[in-house]
């Protein structure tokens, strides 16, 4: 079995580019320690600790869109609830190694788990 280590999300609201594009979809991969080290060394993490996830998910996020460059500037102007979302994401895939989340049916009460990118209107394809 090979090792996944890109996958799929959809933005509960999405990053809107300067000529008022909407990106919600993306790729994230997971981390490597490179990418958990380096930001420390960020004077603006330095200044500001909260930044640190600013700089972290610019560098595992590999696609958004029809982004070219995702940057940290492109991470400080999504929506909260975005950010947030991503955080989770982020925490995920690299302490589970998979995006899927265990769910309870209301109905029956039997748990399963559903694959992340099939929520929020993702379409669940693995590219």
């Amino acid at each position: 079995m090979m090792l996944q280590t890109e996958f799929e999300f959809t933005l509960p609201k999405g990053y809107i580019d300067k000529d008022g594009n909407l990106h919600r979809q993306g790729v994230m991969r997971l981390a490597n320690a490179k990418d958990e080290i380096a930001p420390l060394q960020d004077p603006r993490v330095q200044r500001n600790r909260a930044y640190l996830a600013v700089i972290l998910l610019s560098r595992v996020i590999t696609k958004l869109g029809d982004l070219k460059d995702i940057n940290p500037a492109v991470v400080e102007n999504l929506f909260s609830a975005d950010l947030a979302y991503l955080q989770d994401f982020y925490r995920r895939i690299n302490s589970n190694g998979h995006a899927r989340v265990r769910l309870l049916c209301p109905e029956c009460e039997n748990e399963f788990e559903v694959d992340e990118s099939l929520m929020n209107g993702g379409d669940g394809l693995e590219g």
